[in-house]
């Protein structure tokens, strides 16, 4: 296993605004990709943290991600919009699109966006945060060309598409509910790479339809729950890429046309797998008020007496406590915000090599 270095929060957030500033996006826009990237990494999320940086920086330089969209709401009514994102990065018109349903939702109780064309959007669980900030509940959720096997099938056919859902609390903050489509996200299998570790059998299976150990032999992810993760992420296909009018899984498994994308040329250090999808993606934001339903401060009570009730439930054998959604991320948010983001010496390697590439000083811790 190779080892790692930590590193403060606010260091390594000043790096990744460099770095994205220097590859083209605006002082504001590199903000907002930093913070999303730093929260995942601040809440151990790191296969959707920093790690990502130079495939960020390899889709820049390809065309696909755009530093400078033209972000343009195509249709609106006053509860919801399509906004057309040009292949923005996702953390700049999610952030964006997150804001206008929540002001939405203000006006008429609900707020519901549709996001086209936008690419990878980081940890979706950032975005509906916002919302349990100002009182509301988040919902988001994204669909992208085929990297899951659905049930039955040895290749893909659907993707494993991400899904967030979170309310806001009082004692315990939030309840944040993040997770992919699949057993495991893609970014854990990228994580593994960087670890130099194997990944446990049943997360994928190679291009031959075989189950693999191999982080680099990946080429297909495997649905959670069989049937039901799979039939969950056509439906999500079915809210958003369809709906936006842009059926991203349709066109590959029909074979119609799809923007030509260069293919990305293999590493010796084997830094990507198989299993990355084209890179265009689209997602739905929606944002409720909670105060159109019920009052908010008895609704953050409740939810505070449902976890306190299901924490008191008797523990299964080997468990010592019950945690709630996104409990854990929180608990290792609140120790890493004192003690450094732990940071393996594959993912600094990379991170140096990028930084080497636009002359910027690596953080001192690293």
């Amino acid at each position: 296993m190779a080892r790692e270095v930590k590193i403060a929060q606010q260091p390594l957030q000043q790096f990744v605004r460099e770095i994205f500033v220097s590859a083209g996006m605006s002082l504001e826009d590199a903000e907002k990709e930093a913070a999303v990237l730093i929260w995942a990494n601040l809440r151990g999320v790191d296969s959707h943290g920093v790690l990502r940086i130079p495939w960020y920086i390899e889709n820049i330089d390809k065309g696909v991600m755009n530093p400078k969209p033209d972000i343009k709401i195509e249709k609106e009514t006053p509860a919801t919009m399509l906004i057309e994102a040009d292949r923005a990065l996702g953390p700049v018109v999610t952030t964006y699109a997150m804001e206008q349903v929540i002001k939405k939702a203000l006006n008429v109780g609900i707020g519901w966006g549709l996001i086209r064309n936008v690419t990878h959007q980081g940890a979706l669980g950032y975005y509906t945060q916002m919302a349990t900030e100002v009182g509301m509940a988040g919902i988001a959720f994204t669909c992208y060309p085929p990297n899951m096997a659905p049930y039955g099938a040895r290749t893909a056919g659907v993707p494993n598409s991400p899904l967030t859902i979170a309310v806001p609390a009082n004692k315990y903050r939030a309840v944040i509910l993040d997770m992919a489509t699949s057993i495991v996200a893609l970014g854990k299998i990228l994580l593994a790479i960087d670890k130099g570790a194997s990944i446990p059998e049943g997360w994928a299976i190679d291009k031959e339809g075989n189950p693999t150990t191999d982080p680099k032999l990946a080429a297909t992810l495997m649905p959670m729950g069989g049937p039901k993760g799979s039939g969950l992420a056509l439906m999500l296909e079915c809210l958003s890429s369809v709906m936006a009018g842009n059926p991203l899984v349709e066109t590959e498994l029909l074979g119609k046309n799809l923007p030509p994308e260069p293919k990305q040329e293999a590493k010796s250090t084997g830094t990507r797998p198989q299993t990355e999808p084209r890179h265009i993606q689209n997602s739905v934001v929606a944002a409720v008020d909670i105060a159109t339903f019920t009052n908010v401060i008895d609704y953050k009570e409740h939810i505070d007496h449902l976890i306190d009730g299901l924490k008191a439930l008797p523990k299964a054998s080997g468990f010592h406590e019950i945690f709630f959604p996104g409990e854990p991320e929180q608990r290792t948010f609140n120790e890493r915000s004192i003690n450094g983001i732990p940071l393996p010496e594959g993912t600094v390697n990379n991170l140096r090599s990028v930084a080497e590439r636009f002359g910027i000083r690596m953080p001192q811790m690293l």
